[in-house]
Formats: C-alpha cells, structure tokens, sequence
C-alpha cells in the first residue's frame, strides 16, 4: 500500500452541466508518481471529469484536493499555476498561431516567466517531439493530427505540471503514432511528472497504466490494477471485444 499522501484527492464529487447531472459521488485518490487511466465509453462522463478537476466547471457536491490543498472553486488558471495541466481532447490548438507560439502559451500561468526559463523548457519539448522542433515556426493549424497532439502534451508541459492531464491520447491517430506518443509519455513520467490518461481505447489505457478507473454513466464501477483487469472477462467484453 501507499503511504505517502496523495497528489489528488477526488471525495464525493457530483458535478455536470447546468441542471444536467454527469458525474455521481466519485471518489478516488492519485499518488506522486503514478499513471492512472480513467476508462470508459462515449457519455461515460471522462471529458466532464477533466473539464471538473481543472476548473472549467465547479463541483455541485464533493471537494478536489491537489498537493494538499483544496482546489474546488478555483479558476483555471490558478489550478494551473498550482502544478495541474491538461492537454484536451481535440488538442484545442491555436490554429493561427506558430507550434513556438503555442507551447509559450502554455507558460501562461507559472510564476517563473524568464526568458532563459522559457528557451529552456521549449528546448527540453523539442527533445521529447523532435518533429516539433522541425515545425517550430509553422502554423500549428496546418499540423497532422499526430504532431498536433505533440504541441498539446508540449504545451501543457510548459506549465511544469505535477499532474498531467490527457483527454483521449489516441483520438483520430493511427496506432503507430500513439506508440510513439506513449513511448514519451514515460520518458516524461521518469522525469517525475505523475499521468492522468483518460482514454476510451481500452488497451491503450490498460497497456500503460500502473491503475485504472473505469466510468459508467458518471459513476465509478471499478478500480484497480491495470493488468488485472486486461485479464478480466467482463472488462474484455466491454471494452475490447470477445476473446478468440
């Protein structure tokens, strides 16, 4: 068991949209240095989950703990600021705008803004995407889905995150890509950043989590190890098709 604290403490959170109720008395803690999948189909309630723990909606019941500080109320920039990024589903680029200009973007809300901090970080993205680094001065509308899911993770490491969020990784990508994206994903994780993976692919989730959370219509049916459940019938069946 893990005895240190967590890095986020969800505790009987309801939250949703207007009168419209999504999520349901989730409970559930994250540890530094863990990678958590939240798993679940379209309507599942994951997107709200995200758009709840940064602050884009507020919580109608329940409370959001980060490093040991409610953070419920809070805006999203100050969530930000706090160490709690998210790269969205959809990507979100600023299509406009150069990829350079978009992961300085993502600085918006850090205390340290130097201009040696801030080369020094975008250099430390283009060691993690390298094609990123090719593309630096062209528009980020004109990416491929790929290299634009590269420019959301690298934008919201610019944030120099304790916690990062990812919205649906494997959105739209051919499988070959979100290989690649996972490859670096750990090699960002082994630098001590703890990952949030929401992700309605099952094997994506399960194959590169430590845990997982599975989501049905806004409620938590199942935790546990990621393996364990790979090798669970139920969870096949629902979420990976029948075994052969």
């Amino acid at each position: 068991m893990n005895t240190s604290a967590p890095l986020l403490k969800v505790d009987g959170l309801h939250s949703g949209y207007g009168k419209i109720p999504v999520l349901h008395n989730l409970t559930f803690s994250i540890w530094p240095s863990e990678i958590i999948a939240i798993l679940g189909s379209n309507g599942a309630g994951k997107s709200t989950l995200m758009r709840t723990l940064s602050g884009l909606l507020q919580p109608t019941a329940g409370t959001i703990s980060f490093a040991g500080s409610e953070i419920s109320g809070l805006d999203p920039s100050q969530i930000v600021s706090r160490g709690l990024a998210q790269a969205p589903e959809g990507r979100r680029m600023f299509s406009g705008l150069t990829v350079e200009e978009n992961l300085r973007l993502g600085a918006f809300a850090r205390a340290d803004k130097s201009a040696d901090s801030l080369r020094r970080d975008i250099d430390s993205i283009f060691e993690y995407f390298p094609r990123l680094k090719e593309r630096r001065r062209q528009l980020a509308g004109t990416l491929s889905g790929g290299e634009q899911q590269m420019c959301a993770i690298g934008r919201a490491l610019m944030a120099s995150p304790k916690l990062l969020m990812i919205d649906e990784l494997s959105l739209g990508l051919a499988p070959i890509i979100v290989e690649t994206l996972l490859d670096t994903l750990v090699r960002v994780h082994e630098s001590g950043t703890t990952i949030l993976l929401v992700e309605q692919d099952a094997s994506v989730a399960l194959g590169f989590a430590d845990r997982a959370i599975v989501l049905e219509t806004g409620e938590i049916t199942r935790m546990g190890d990621s393996k364990t459940m790979l090798a669970e019938d139920d969870i096949v069946k629902n979420y990976l098709g029948e075994r052969t």
